[in-house]
C-alpha cells in the first residue's frame, strides 16, 4: 500500500463509528448507464416515481426568464414561501424550505437527534429515515408493519404499536402517509388517534411527499388526512411536501416543510444560506400555481394505477394497496433477479429487500407509474421475464 492510500485509509479510520457503519443509499440506475452497459437505445425509467409528464410548461418557462445566474438565490425563499402560504393558508413564519424534502429530513436529524436519542418508524419506511438518524449516532427504533396478510393494509405502518415503541430517549417519529416504498397509507382517524398518543415532546415527521396523487375523494370522506390542517392543531407535526413528484421537477431538488414556526426556526438555525438555488425557486413558484398540470397529473396517474393494479392481479400477482404514483408487487422471485432481467429488456424498475429488508420485501418490486404505452411495455417485458425466470428455475 503506498503512503498516500495509508493516510487515506486511517483518515476513514477517525471518522465517527456511526458514520463509517452507514450503508450509503442506493440510487437508481439512469437510463445512459443502462444503454451503455446493454447496448440498449429504447429504454424506460419506472423506478424512482417521477411524473412522466415531465415537469409544468409554467415551470418550464419560468426558468428561461432568470438570467441573473451570477447572483445568488435568495436565502429565505420570500417569493415562493409566500405562494406556499397563500395556496395552503400557513404563515410563511411556519415554512421553510429545503434542496429537495431529503435535505429536510436531515435538518430534522441534525436538529433533534443525537447518541443517547433515538427515532422511531416502520418498517419498510423511506431509507432515508435511517440514514440520516444513524448519521446523527441516534438510535433506529424500527418497528415491525403490518402483517403481509392483514385484511386491509398488507406492510402498513402499525401505528399503535409506533406509540407504544415511544420513549423517555425518543425525539423524532418518522411517518410518510402514502408509504415509499409500499404505497400504504393511514386514514385520518387512525392518524389522528396516533398524534394524540405521541408526547408533545416528540416530534412527528409527516413525509406527504405523494399525498398530490391522493385522490381528492379520499381527503372528503376522511380516509385520507390532511397533514397541513392536523399541523394547525398539533404543534409537534411537521409536514413535509416535495416538488420532485407531482410538479415534476425532481432534477431541481426543492422541498418545504410546515409547522409550528418555533419547530421552523430551529430547522433553519442548521440549514445552509442557499439550499435551494435560484432555478428551483423560479420554477418551484410557477409549478405551484400550474393547477391544470397538476389535475391531468393527477388523473393520468389514478388510470394508470388502477390499470396496473389490476393487470398484475390478473396475473395471479400481489400487488400491495397503493394511493401513490408507484405500484409494488410480489413477483415470487428475488427482487434483483427479475430486476437484472428487466434492465436486459429495457425497463428500469426498483428492487427491494436488500440489506435492510426485515423480511418481507425480497420478492418485491416497485413500479413507477408511467404513461399508458409505458406501462403495457412494463407489463410485457414482465410477462417474458417472468415466464423465462420461471422456466430456468423450474
Amino acid at each position: 500500500m503506498s503512503a498516500y492510500d495509508r493516510i487515506g485509509q486511517q483518515l476513514s479510520g477517525q471518522a465517527l463509528d456511526y458514520v463509517r457503519a452507514i450503508s450509503p443509499y442506493v440510487i437508481g440506475k439512469p437510463v445512459d448507464e443502462v444503454a451503455r452497459e446493454f447496448g440498449l437505445t429504447d429504454i424506460i425509467k419506472l423506478a424512482s416515481n417521477e411524473n412522466p409528464l415531465g415537469a409544468s410548461p409554467r415551470a418550464r418557462a419560468a426558468m428561461q426568464s432568470l438570467d441573473d445566474l451570477h447572483i445568488y438565490p435568495d436565502g429565505s425563499g420570500y417569493a415562493l414561501k409566500t405562494a406556499i402560504a397563500k395556496k395552503f393558508d400557513v404563515a410563511p413564519s411556519a415554512i421553510t424550505l429545503g434542496n429537495g424534502s431529503n435535505d429536510l429530513l436531515e435538518l430534522v436529524a441534525r436538529a433533534y437527534l443525537s447518541p443517547g436519542r433515538n427515532a422511531v418508524f416502520s418498517a419498510h419506511a423511506f431509507a432515508v429515515y435511517a440514514l440520516v438518524t444513524q448519521a446523527t449516532g441516534a438510535q433506529a427504533k424500527i418497528v415491525p408493519a403490518l402483517p403481509p396478510d392483514h385484511p386491509t393494509m398488507p406492510y402498513g405502518a402499525d401505528l399503535p404499536a409506533m406509540a407504544a415503541a415511544i420513549d423517555a430517549d425518543t425525539r423524532v417519529v418518522f411517518l410518510a402517509n402514502p408509504n415509499n416504498p409500499t404505497g400504504t397509507w393511514v386514514s385520518e382517524p387512525e392518524l389522528r388517534a396516533f398524534l394524540e398518543a405521541v408526547p408533545d415532546s416528540v416530534v412527528v415527521v409527516l413525509d406527504e411527499a405523494y399525498s398530490e396523487y391522493v385522490d381528492r375523494a379520499f381527503y372528503a370522506d376522511g380516509r385520507f388526512p390532511d397533514g397541513l390542517l392536523l399541523a394547525r392543531e398539533f404543534p409537534n407535526v411537521l409536514v413535509m411536501r416535495t416538488f420532485s413528484k407531482i410538479y415534476g421537477l425532481a432534477a431541481l431538488r426543492v422541498g418545504f416543510a410546515v409547522g409550528h414556526p418555533q419547530v421552523i426556526a430551529i430547522l433553519d438555525r442548521v440549514r445552509q444560506p442557499f439550499n435551494v438555488n435560484s432555478l428551483a425557486l423560479k420554477a418551484a413558484e410557477a409549478a405551484l400555481a400550474d393547477e391544470e398540470f397538476i389535475l391531468h397529473s393527477r388523473a393520468v396517474n389514478a388510470t394508470g394505477l388502477d390499470f396496473m393494479a389490476k393487470a398484475l392481479a390478473s396475473r395471479g400477482l400481489s400487488v400491495i394497496p397503493s394511493l401513490a404514483n408507484f405500484v409494488t408487487v410480489n413477483t415470487g422471485l428475488p427482487a434483483g433477479l427479475v430486476f437484472d432481467a428487466l434492465l436486459r429488456e429495457g425497463v428500469i424498475v426498483r428492487p427491494l429487500g436488500g440489506k435492510s429488508d426485515t423480511g418481507g420485501l425480497s420478492c418485491h418490486i416497485r413500479i413507477t407509474i408511467g404513461t399508458q404505452a409505458q406501462n403495457e411495455r412494463a407489463l410485457a417485458a414482465m410477462d417474458l421475464v417472468l415466464t423465462t425466470l420461471r422456466a430456468t428455475a423450474g
